[in-house]
């Protein structure tokens, strides 16, 4: 008989991230950088990035804090932002339907675009895997990587000026083609990544972000109207 192997757990969790870590440093770097000249001290930009966790939002929130938006524009705009997010729960559900509540409110904290490509890509593969440990394992790789670049930003953003125009938000554009990109295994999701794509250029001067949501509805209708023809 062939040698078994156990189900990847925490350590594999956290070794599968290590390129998502890569791409997502330069973002958190950028953010710790711009927090400061948009208002924040550098105690706030460590409590946004420990508390709230979302680089995009982050990002809105404190673009829209510098234009001196009042407080329900950041905190709608932030939301519409973070919708994708049921989908990725929506995804998983059945994975994790039978977790203890208090554990699935814990990870769903921890849920990233990053998280939600390795984890689902190692479902996809089929592979043995301890879901809970796994899971834990890719989303504090991912914590400890946005915290401590975020750290570095609040540090180096005092030391070396004008580290936000170096260009390095590069990465993060590179990382969610990493991400999306293996994913595409069929005709529906070709047709999803496309139409997702196309509109949300189409869309981007919509008010709210609001281009971001159709944009992902109109992938979503797309696949399924692929698949059903399939």
């Amino acid at each position: 008989m062939p040698p078994t192997h156990p189900p990847a757990g925490f350590w594999a969790g956290a070794r599968d991230t290590v390129p998502m870590l890569v791409g997502a440093a330069p973002f958190g770097l950028i953010f710790g950088t711009l927090a400061g000249p948009a208002g924040l001290s550098p105690a706030a930009t460590l409590a946004m990035s420990l508390f709230v966790y979302g680089g995009a939002s982050q990002f809105i929130a404190i673009t829209l804090l510098a234009a001196g938006s009042g407080a329900w524009v950041i905190v709608a705009t932030t939301f519409i932002v973070n919708l994708r997010h049921a989908l990725y729960s929506a995804t998983l559900w059945r994975h994790v339907m039978h977790w203890p509540r208090a554990w699935r409110a814990g990870c769903a904290f921890f849920l990233t675009d990053e998280t939600f490509a390795i984890v689902y890509h190692k479902l996809d593969e089929g592979t043995p895997v301890n879901l809970p440990r796994y899971y834990l394992g890719s989303a504090l790789a991912m914590y400890g990587n946005w915290l401590a670049w975020t750290s570095a930003g609040v540090l180096l953003g005092r030391a070396v000026p004008g580290m936000s125009e170096w260009g390095l938000e590069f990465a993060m554009v590179a990382t969610f083609v990493g991400i999306v990109v293996p994913l595409l295994k069929g005709r529906p999701q070709v047709a999803a990544a496309l139409v997702a794509g196309t509109v949300a250029v189409a869309a981007d001067a919509l008010p709210y972000k609001l281009g971001l949501m159709l944009a992902a509805l109109s992938g979503i209708a797309a696949g399924l109207v692929m698949e059903r023809r399939r």
